[in-house]
Formats: C-alpha cells, structure tokens, sequence
C-alpha cells in the first residue's frame, strides 16, 4: 500500500517539474520577436510569441492616398503571416510538453 503512495508522489513530482519547464517556455514565447512583411518588406509587423503586435512599420512609398485599400491588404498580410509565424513556435514550443499525452485544451 506504501509503495503506491511513494509512486503518486513521485508522479506529482514529475508533474511540477513539468509544469515549471512549460512556465518557463510560456515567458520565453513572450520574449521571442517574429516578423511578418507583406509588398516585398514595404510593410512589417513585428509580434510577440503571445501574439501582441508590437510594431508596424511601414515604407514611405508604398503609402499611396489614392489606394488606401492596397495598403490595408498589405498590413493585414503582415499581421497574419506574423501570427501565424507565432502560432507554429508556440506549437513547436509548447509541443513537447503535450507529446504522448492526452490533455484536452491543448
């Protein structure tokens, strides 16, 4: 009956341990910078690994008043590819802890 008890707490130790590397990997995506460009670099937008848009920078000449709707295809091309840049290093990142288990919500 002992020996069961030794092993839940050895398991609940792993867990912690895991819980702590999947902290530290959450705060190290919030570090991280990505960039996404649209228009061949004119427009760029630079995001977090939690997906917060940090920059926009976009190049004089591509700001035409005339057409203001290419210019707004192009920053929304920036953002998604950005985003999506983050999504696949958070799954990359996050990944590894999910591996081989069964979680729901992740």
């Amino acid at each position: 009956m002992m020996r069961g008890m030794g092993n839940m707490q050895g398991m609940m130790k792993q867990m912690q341990k895991m819980q702590k590397k999947m902290e530290k990997a959450q705060e190290e995506l919030g570090e991280k910078r990505i960039e996404g460009t649209a228009g061949g670099g004119m427009v760029t937008v630079v995001v977090s690994g939690h997906k917060e848009v940090l920059e926009v920078n976009i190049k004089e000449e591509v700001v035409d008043p005339e057409d203001i709707e290419m210019l707004q295809d192009l920053v929304l091309t920036a953002v998604n590819e950005a985003m999506k840049q983050a999504d696949d290093l958070t799954n990359q990142t996050m990944g590894q802890f999910t591996k081989g288990m069964n979680l729901p919500g992740f």
